[in-house]
């Protein structure tokens, strides 16, 4: 089992770069909403950002990142130390086309955010097939050769589509792999090929989408350790070795999905947990696309 985590803490990538342990989600946040839930994410002590081109709020993460990174000088105080290498930004290419337009579109998100470079770029999905899969990681890894982003990676990519991955004639191995996996959706067999291959997992949708909150195993977990239902879900994720990407915008839900240092899930507890998997799909499943 996986040490229990802290928003600094941080976990190694196979290219020799880390991440933070947990990561606030931003899909479906609107564009005031995303920039000040990003903001007060920062002041809680959250390092990490997931976004996309697709959740069309780039610009909003960056922007408050931004903020945050010179708050103290605009507000005539002594700065803080702040620093943009402390800060990890991902996002995510809308869909596999082709090596140019990938690189325009990196280009696209590099500027919405504002940030320098990017942190992390993932391929979304396998959508597209082989060779727009192939064709779009050759031009993340020329932008990683470029210094416009320090890691590549992939989003819903199933076995089959790494395994094809990897076998390629790879100058730059992807570093992460993010999937939806959550008790109810353990995904055994992924997770274990993506960690034998020395891919982090990071974990999206780890609260379930609230539609497991009051799940009679969960409530009676919560009760035992005497924490939120949330707080369950983000630790088994952690235990389990994910980087979980909790979503919220709510202040204090905020600071409950980071508290993970006063109680541990057991080994017991973990096995009751895995044992809840029903294959759940909150959103969507490109795993097993052609």
């Amino acid at each position: 089992m996986a040490a229990i985590l802290a928003l600094t803490d941080r976990v190694s990538l196979c290219n020799g770069t880390s991440m933070p342990s947990v990561h606030l989600g931003t899909y479906l946040t609107n564009d005031n909403e995303t920039f000040i839930a990003v903001l007060e994410a920062l002041n809680i002590g959250y390092r990490g950002f997931d976004s996309a081109q697709m959740y069309d709020n780039e610009a909003q993460v960056g922007a408050a990142i931004n903020h945050w990174l010179h708050q103290d000088l605009e507000d005539g105080n002594d700065p803080a130390v702040r620093s943009r290498s402390d800060i990890h930004f991902t996002t995510k290419l809308a869909s596999n086309s082709s090596y140019d337009e990938t690189k325009e579109s990196i280009l696209r998100s590099l500027e919405s955010c504002g940030l320098g470079y990017i942190d992390l770029f993932l391929l979304h999905s396998p959508y597209g097939g082989p060779e727009a899969r192939r064709e779009c990681w050759r031009a993340i890894e020329d932008a990683i050769s470029e210094g416009l982003i320090r890691s590549g990676g992939v989003s819903n990519f199933g076995k089959r589509h790494l395994e094809e991955l990897l076998a390629s004639d790879l100058r730059v191995k992807p570093s992460v792999n993010q999937i939806e996996v959550h008790p109810f959706n353990t995904r055994t067999e992924l997770v274990g090929y993506c960690q034998a291959q020395g891919l982090q997992v990071q974990a999206y949708c780890p609260l379930v989408h609230g539609l497991r909150m009051a799940h009679a195993t969960v409530v009676s977990m919560a009760e035992k350790h005497s924490c939120t239902a949330a707080q369950v879900l983000i630790q088994w994720s952690v235990l389990h070795g994910f980087v979980p990407l909790p979503k919220t915008t709510q202040k204090q839900r905020m600071v409950e999905n980071a508290d993970l240092s006063k109680f541990k899930l057991s080994v017991e507890d973990l096995a009751i947990l895995d044992s809840l998997d029903e294959g759940l799909v909150t959103d969507w499943d490109p795993t097993d696309a052609l």
